[in-house]
């Protein structure tokens, strides 16, 4: 086994908020989960999962594990606030705290994970999102679990697939496209490149940013990566199909 290779958030969060996004390498899997799998759905052995997740937490040195979601590509929040009863069991896309100690927490290959966190350091979130949580409104939906103003949020995009290997049908296409009059036709259009016959590469990085701004939160850092492109490094669904998830995640300490 090798130290696992973790990625800093480079954001201006305050001193008490702490975020990683893990990558595939470290921990113990083997074969195509090689080998920091962090989900226990995927076919990876329990026995690999749980002591991967045992290394994420003494390595990052988190105050607990995280709750760690069934996701579903959908919208719901589960919410750690100390006063909505929790449900775990429940499906979920997203977590938020306002507590310390509580670590939000999703798992992606190729989706797109964000972290956010409000400027006083009360507040932290992690949303799960692919295509179909963003045309949704997952994004939107975790935001607007903060008690704070929008312009008080900070939100970070972690690893996912790149534009260059993003390709989308029609059905993306005009999904996304339907929903200009929220973002503008020009910008939505301009985050999808014809590509061939109805298809197109699709940036979903611009996408979430695009929709981050519309609602409020212009404070966006991040994003950049190719998980799809970067076999040495992350896990991509579209890439191997069978294979493992990576973790992106955020809590305060105090």
């Amino acid at each position: 086994m090798i130290e696992p290779i973790i990625i800093v958030p480079d954001w201006p969060a305050p001193t008490n908020i702490r975020a990683a996004a893990s990558t595939r390498s470290g921990g113990v899997s083997h074969i195509e989960y090689a080998s920091f799998n962090l989900a226990s759905h995927v076919g990876d052995s329990a026995e690999a999962v749980a002591t991967n997740r045992e290394i994420l937490q003494e390595f990052l040195q988190l105050p607990e594990q995280p709750v760690w979601l069934t996701q579903v590509h959908g919208v719901d929040v589960l919410r750690h606030d100390g006063e909505t009863p929790m449900t775990p069991s429940h499906e979920y896309d997203a977590c938020y705290s306002n507590q310390p100690g509580k670590v939000c927490a999703v798992l992606t290959a190729d989706c797109l994970p964000v972290l956010f966190c409000s400027r006083d350091g009360v507040e932290v979130a992690a949303a799960h999102a692919g295509w179909r949580g963003l045309a949704d409104g997952v994004l939107a939906a975790t935001v607007d679990a903060f008690a704070c103003p929008r312009s008080d949020i900070l939100a970070w995009l972690g690893p996912a697939i790149g534009p260059g290997s993003f390709e989308v049908g029609a059905d993306v296409y005009h999904r996304f496209l339907a929903q200009w009059h929220a973002y503008g036709e020009k910008a939505v259009a301009d985050c999808f490149v014809p590509h061939r016959e109805e298809r197109w590469l699709c940036d979903i990085y611009a996408l979430a940013r695009l929709q981050l701004d519309a609602l409020g939160v212009t404070a966006v850092y991040g994003g950049g990566e190719d998980t799809c492109a970067n076999w040495q490094n992350f896990y991509s669904f579209r890439r191997d199909g069978a294979t493992g998830r990576m973790v992106s995640l955020v809590w305060r300490t105090d």
